[in-house]
């Protein structure tokens, strides 16, 4: 490789880029920035039988490679979900604007006006795995919000997101404003990686979006904040005074709506008190879920194959399901305390005193009563798009959209005081 095509030549110059890009997005008008994401939208439109040709390109070699049928799912883009994706983006463009929003202000007894405002972040590093989507989702929030971005996609879907990328940028130069807000970095060396990891020069916030050792790769490895979620290992717990019908609905939703995607349910628990148990494993069961339970369910439910101590610790993203017996809200409580991963945990439940007392006790990112695990979603939660699920307890946290990619200044107006 030659030295000016090393990998940290190649961040720099992209990073130099994004810079001049982020200057011109935070002093750029709601508005601007609005149709520069309508324009994006337009293009991806435009580009949807080459974006489609391109993955189909990218499945197939994974395919080749024996790739599972759940990391399949996260790449395949077909008609359908990539309409969503382009839809996505022109949400964006209609959402909120939250560069230069007051969060709050006062006066000081000396006379001084100060004010909270909310600001870009600055250069945003993305840092995923196998979903193409991301590439458009990430660009969309980071220019909506102000924020330049330059992404890092797996080589297993690195057609689909030269294709992706490649149509967003248009857009954003057939609006008039920089391409370079939102890059791709071109090729498949994994030193690109260490060398955004390593560019605190560039980067004021690093998001990995992947498994489980990307993500630890990016956490310890990088040298500006990160912005990340762990594993979703969430949890649905069905109390005794649930409603039977809706809780073999809302667990079937959350375990096979989509079984590789961070939001389903990983493990069931179920109240030693809920008459129905037997049947709930059965309906799972029925709809093609391994089960694996505990002692206590096991006798419930004789020949059902036994849970492992690794299990609860388990994001199978596949039919597969944990599942327990447990004595009440509070030894669930604990069981997700021990095992969980902060993500996205469900109770389903009549009794509204034992549904609060979850709520309230089970310290994830998002907990939910009577609703599935699956609605962990940025879409869904009305953000348009999202970074992905923040488990993290600062900054942002949760599903991360367009607030979550500001920080804020301090803005003081005086009328000539000094401290003396």
């Amino acid at each position: 490789m030659d030295t000016a095509q090393t990998p940290a030549a190649l961040i720099d110059r992209m990073g130099e880029a994004a810079r001049a890009a982020a200057r011109e997005l935070a002093a750029a008008s709601t508005e601007r920035r609005a149709a520069a994401l309508r324009a994006a939208a337009a293009s991806l439109h435009a580009a949807a039988a080459d974006v489609l040709a391109a993955n189909a390109r990218d499945v197939a070699g994974a395919e080749a490679r024996g790739t599972s049928g759940a990391m399949l799912d996260r790449l395949r883009l077909d008609a359908a979900r990539f309409e969503g994706v382009a839809a996505g983006v022109e949400a964006v463009a209609g959402l909120p604007d939250p560069v230069g929003q007051v969060i709050d202000r006062t006066v000081r007894p000396n006379g001084l006006a100060l004010t909270r405002v909310r600001v870009p972040i600055g250069v945003v590093g993305v840092v995923f795995e196998s979903r193409p989507g991301v590439t458009a989702d990430a660009a969309a929030l980071c220019v909506m919000s102000g924020n330049a971005v330059i992404l890092r996609g797996g080589s297993e879907a690195a057609q689909s997101n030269a294709a992706i990328a490649a149509a967003f940028a248009r857009g954003l130069a057939d609006a008039g404003l920089p391409a370079a807000a939102a890059q791709l970095v071109p090729g498949t060396d994994r030193a690109l990686v260490g060398a955004m990891l390593a560019a605190d020069h560039v980067f004021d916030l690093m998001v990995p979006r992947g498994g489980k050792g990307l993500v630890a790769r990016v956490r310890a490895e990088a040298r500006v904040p990160v912005l990340a979620h762990l594993d979703g290992i969430n949890h649905v717990f069905v109390h005794a005074s649930a409603d039977p019908a809706m809780a073999e609905a809302v667990v079937l939703d959350a375990k096979m709506r989509r079984t590789g995607i961070c939001g389903a349910m990983e493990t069931l628990l179920i109240d030693r008190a809920y008459p129905h148990a037997a049947p709930l494993v059965a309906a799972l069961r029925a709809r093609g879920c391994e089960v694996r339970g505990d002692g206590r369910l096991c006798a419930l439910v004789p020949g059902l194959p036994a849970a492992s101590e690794e299990d609860w610790d388990t994001e199978y993203l596949d039919a597969v399901a944990s599942a327990a017996v447990v004595d009440g809200v509070e030894e669930a409580v604990v069981h997700i305390a021990r095992h969980g991963s902060s993500h996205t945990d469900a109770i389903v439940a009549a009794d509204e005193g034992v549904a609060e007392r979850f709520l309230a006790a089970v310290d994830s990112a998002i907990v939910l009563w009577n609703a599935s695990t699956q609605f962990a979603d940025g879409g869904e939660f009305g953000l348009g798009a999202e970074m992905g699920i923040a488990t993290g307890r600062l900054h942002a946290r949760g599903p991360v959209g367009l607030e979550g990619l500001t920080t804020y200044k301090w803005v003081g107006r005086g009328t000539g005081q000094v401290r003396g």
